[in-house]
């Protein structure tokens, strides 16, 4: 009699079957339908080959290891069924098993093909996800240089040392399943007992599951041996350090190896005392114990005994050399090995005629517009339509134009964005305007960075929609240039940042002479709009039916069949983002997160910095990439990014996209990079043009990446200290100060166009202040610009025993004097927003000027953010508040000389590095005694790190004197001394200074 649970219906099985088939046809067409869109975008943008080479890459890969592990899986669970015994003996337990014998005997080879392939359809899934790792693979490039422990060339670990990890978590998954469905198998069929008398386990399921436990353990020893090579990208125990210390080398590196031996041994002994000789599982248990028992002794109690009684007590001296690997490797990784670093004493507190004379470059191009702030002002200035909107974070670039009053060219840096069209603010947002009629923004707007005019107002140079649209003049103050001074071509942008998932269709219309496009407003009213038609090469045709069914199926939308819009000459532009358009034909690449636009040879280019990247970099520090590059001018994420471990990176790419066809580029900017040699090679060697394909034009608009900078900077405030005693001491560690305008979050670095000490001429760079690790003083200055072409990165670092102000304490010095405190109170309570623009931090003639703009914005809609006033401060003493910088900087000098009264503090000082009684902290003793207790305390610092006590004494000696003529100054001021005129150090172990002068922290 057959089995109730296998009756099956005829009207049932065909309802399962057409349900299943239905299933599948709609799963198969979606993915065919965006298959085939995809093909003909990539066809479209030229990038074929990226498409094909990763479409068939993960085909055979979900083919060739989903089939492997389907069959071995499904020979394993046949071979199980095959060596059933014939004959069960009668128990209360084989009798149980009956009823789901029944159930699987009359189609055991279709179940055996169902467990197998659906194991095989996840393990193909799941292989197809690592496409990536075997492009890599199996394109290796040598790096030609080898790790310091085996000497072994680094692109094992880069290229190879993922796959290999995979490949063996596959057999890993293979084995495992096969063991344990071979089991569940002889169990259900009694090869395996649970009860009764007798052998428990039939021969040949003993030979059968022990030899797949050997065979388990064999891979167990492989795992061991690569593990070997894993301790390379270990962290340190106590540090935070990538790499194998003194415990994985000493210890933990020959555990490993005695660990596989040992595996080998025993997977030998189960083949041979499960089958060979006493046939039973006694002494392959023992073996399998013993593996274990090693596994925790020798892997785990043993190193964790010389870390503890060996390492902690002397970590210094172990860790040395293996602290050495750490930091040459990741300055070699992040490209820091070539770091330029000076010394700048910053030493000159009083502010130089350089300042008002202009003969010092820097001081000439200081930027006021801050490309955070101003977007609005562009947004509200230059969009006449409401649906028009620029980016809310601008750019910077710069620009070699010719003043058409002194008719000589200089270059400066300019603010710059793109009009583009915010389609949710469509006064009749329905289909075809959103589609086929307001398709694309126009125009590049540019102002110069470092002129306000107008009240406050950037000095537009280009990208007018007409002369009726620039901002009017004020009296004789001309407001906007008179003329486009950067030529456009095309100045339409139908691609662009803010373009989102938004399709277009273009192309000449039914009548020819009738152009459809909202072009731009002329000012006037609505019928002096401009239309036009695009002529560009972009686009995919749909001059078809079955294309146009295509798209209707693609975007889901059936206007493409039905709308009168299409015709024979119609194209549809989509993916019009200019960064997912980069990451879609390299996948491989890691975009910064900040693409420019630039108007190279007469057409808008959007330029994207693309990085390659590693995570399996020996030795080198492991960041999360999503972190590193947070800072005030990103934003929080409401979602946060899911982690990218990084430790290699390199600028090896730079993409450009044309804003009106959407042709992509990608140049090879380091072709050194082996990673961008292994996936130019991967996809046939064409993919990533040469360098020498850069034309000199785009060139000049390269910059030094943003995200790239910022991953440096914060590596730099470790990896700046070069030797393990004075990484390991942390004494010289720096930290991003935090951003002035917002104490949540890092301060972001700046370009501008400055001479920085040490540099032959002006140049366009990326900058960023350093202060000492919880302290507020500066540290140091990075910059980082292209000199001819190639990347250069320098530091200019100042004295450790310095007390210059940072950017946080400076900001409190400034908007602390007396009037500033009061207008901006004033401004606040009148129903306007304070916004503090970046804050600079420039080294002008060997000492330090600050520079803050203050930007205005009423609170109503139409309101856009005005620059009113700057704050300038050079020295801890010198500061100004003033209507704009030209002011303020002649109030500095005028101050130094006398003409100027040094401005009074809302708590009546006149020094806001201090606090105390007005004038005390200014005089020269004053700061000189400063200057002799904080060196004093350097000196003290060092001498107890180094043991050296006569150095201690003498130290201890010269701030007890300093601490004197410190209070012998300020008497001499009229004042008592102040609890916080003092030092920046503090000191330790009884070393410290008196009461009543306390060190300041900032």
């Amino acid at each position: 009699m057959r089995n109730p649970m296998t009756r099956v219906s005829r009207r049932g099985r065909v309802t399962i079957a057409v349900l299943v088939v239905v299933f599948l046809l709609f799963t198969l067409f979606d993915r065919v339908v965006g298959a085939w869109a995809d093909y003909l975008w990539f066809s479209e943008v030229k990038y074929p080959q990226v498409f094909t080479g990763v479409l068939t890459t993960r085909i055979w890969m979900f083919a060739i290891f989903g089939v492997a592990v389907g069959l071995v899986i499904a020979a394993n669970l046949y071979l199980a069924y095959r060596t059933r015994p014939l004959l069960r003996p009668h128990s209360a337990e084989q009798h149980a098993l009956d009823r789901y014998r029944l159930f699987l005997l009359p189609h055991m080879t279709g179940w055996i093909v169902l467990v197998a392939g659906l194991i095989g359809l996840f393990s193909g899934l799941s292989a197809q996800g690592h496409w990536q790792d075997w492009m890599l693979f199996s394109n290796s490039t040598p790096f030609g240089q080898t790790d310091p422990q085996f000497h072994v060339d680094l692109s094992f670990y880069v290229f190879e040392y993922p796959f290999w990890r995979y490949l063996l978590g596959v057999a890993f998954t293979a084995v495992v399943f096969s063991l344990i469905g071979g089991l569940a198998l002889h169990y259900l069929f009694g090869g395996v007992r649970l009860q009764g008398a007798g052998e428990r386990m039939t021969a040949a399921a003993r030979a059968h599951l022990t030899t797949l436990v050997a065979v388990f353990v064999l891979l167990k020893a492989a795992a061991y041996f690569l593990d070997r090579r894993g301790l390379l990208l270990d962290k340190f125990p106590t540090q935070d350090l990538y790499g194998a210390g003194y415990t994985n080398i000493n210890a933990l590196l020959p555990a490993k190896e005695i660990l596989a031996w040992i595996s080998i041994v025993v997977a030998i002994a189960i083949l041979v005392f499960s089958n060979a000789f006493m046939r039973n599982l006694v002494w392959p248990g023992l073996a399998l114990g013993l593996l274990a028992l090693s596994a925790v002794a020798v892997g785990g109690i043993y190193p964790a005994a010389v870390q503890s009684f060996t390492v902690k007590p002397s970590q210094l001296q172990k860790e040395a050399p293996y602290f050495k690997y750490a930091i040459d490797a990741t300055r070699e990784a992040y490209g820091l090995k070539d770091v330029q670093v000076t010394p700048y004493a910053a030493d000159n507190t009083s502010p130089p005629q350089s300042l008002t004379n202009g003969t010092d470059p820097t001081v000439n191009n200081i930027r006021l517009l801050d490309p955070a702030v101003v977007g609005d002002t562009y947004t509200q200035q230059q969009q006449v339509r409401g649906f028009y909107e620029f980016n809310p974070k601008l750019d910077i670039d710069r620009y070699s134009l010719t003043d058409p009053k002194t008719g000589k060219s200089r270059t400066q840096d300019y603010v710059v964005g793109v009009r583009e069209i915010r389609y949710d603010q469509l006064q009749q947002n329905n289909w075809q305007n959103r589609h086929s009629v307001y398709t694309h923004g126009y125009g590049f707007v540019a102002a110069p960075a470092n002129q306000i005019v107008c009240g406050g107002q950037p000095f537009y140079v280009s990208g007018f929609l007409s002369d009726n649209t620039k901002p009017d003049d004020q009296g004789s103050e001309q407001c906007a240039s008179d003329e486009d001074q950067i030529k456009v071509t095309h100045p339409q942008i139908y691609y662009g940042e803010q373009m989102g998932d938004v399709y277009a269709i273009v192309g000449k219309g039914k009548t020819a002479d009738r152009n459809a496009e909202f072009d731009r407003p002329t000012g006037g009213s609505g019928d002096q709009d401009q239309y036009s038609t695009y002529d560009g090469s972009g686009g995919v045709d749909v001059n078809t039916f079955w294309r146009r069914l295509l798209y209707a199926s693609y975007f889901r939308e059936t206007n493409f069949l039905l709308s009168g819009v299409l015709n024979d000459h119609s194209k549809v532009l989509y993916v019009r983002d200019p960064e997912t358009r980069v990451r879609n034909i390299a996948p491989f690449l890691t975009l910064d997160s900040d693409p420019y636009p630039a108007v190279v040879d007469g057409k808008i280019q959007w330029i994207i910095d693309g990085y390659t990247t590693s995570a399996t970099y020996p030795y080198a520090q492991k960041i999360d990439w999503n972190t590193a590059i947070q800072d005030s001018s990103t934003g929080g994420r409401v979602f946060p990014e899911p982690r990218q471990d990084v430790n290699y990176l390199r600028n090896s790419v730079k993409a450009t996209v044309d804003a009106y066809t959407g042709e992509v580029k990608l140049y090879a900017f380091d072709e050194s990079d082996p990673v961008l040699k292994t996936w130019n090679k991967a996809f046939g060697g064409k993919l990533v043009q040469p360098r020498s394909a850069i034309s000199p034009s785009l060139m000049d608009h390269l910059r030094y990446p943003e995200d790239q900078f910022k991953v440096q900077r914060d590596l730099l405030s470790r990896f700046h200290v070069t030797s393990p005693e004075g990484f390991f001491s942390g004494q010289d560690f720096w930290e991003v100060p935090k951003d002035p305008a917002n104490a949540t979050a890092d301060q972001p670095p700046y370009y501008l166009v400055a001479q920085l000490p040490g540099q032959n001429d002006a140049r366009f760079q990326l900058t960023a202040a350093m202060a000492p690790r919880k302290r507020g003083n500066l540290a140091a200055l990075m910059s980082a610009s292209y000199v001819n072409g190639q990347p250069r990165f320098e530091v200019l670092e100042l004295p450790a025993n310095t007390a210059i102000q940072g950017p946080n304490q400076t900001h409190s010095s400034m908007t602390s004097i007396a009037d500033a405190r009061r207008e901006l109170t004033q401004f606040s309570s009148q129903n306007s927003d304070v916004f503090y623009g970046n804050l600079l931090s420039l080294p002008v003639a060997n000492g330090m000027l600050y520079v803050e703009p203050i930007y205005l914005k009423a609170k109503n809609e139409t309101a856009f953010p005005r620059l009113q006033k700057v704050l300038v401060a050079y020295g801890p003493k010198y500061m100004a508040y003033a209507d704009d910088l030209a002011s303020g900087l002649d109030q500095l000098v005028k101050q130094l000389t006398g003409q100027a009264p040094v401005p009074q503090t809302d708590n009546g000082n006149t020094d806001q590095g201090t606090t105390g009684k007005p004038g005390t902290q200014g005089t020269p003793q004053v700061q000189e005694a400063i200057a002799a207790m904080n060196k004093a305390i350097a000196d003290l610092k060092a001498a107890q790190q180094s043991g050296d006590f006569e150095a201690y004494g003498k130290a201890l000696k010269a701030l007890q004197d300093a601490i004197a003529r410190y209070e012998e100054a300020t008497k001499a001021a009229g004042a008592s001394p102040s609890p916080s005129g003092s030092p920046s150090n503090t000191t330790s172990a009884g070393a410290s200074p008196s009461p009543s002068v306390q060190p300041s922290t900032g």
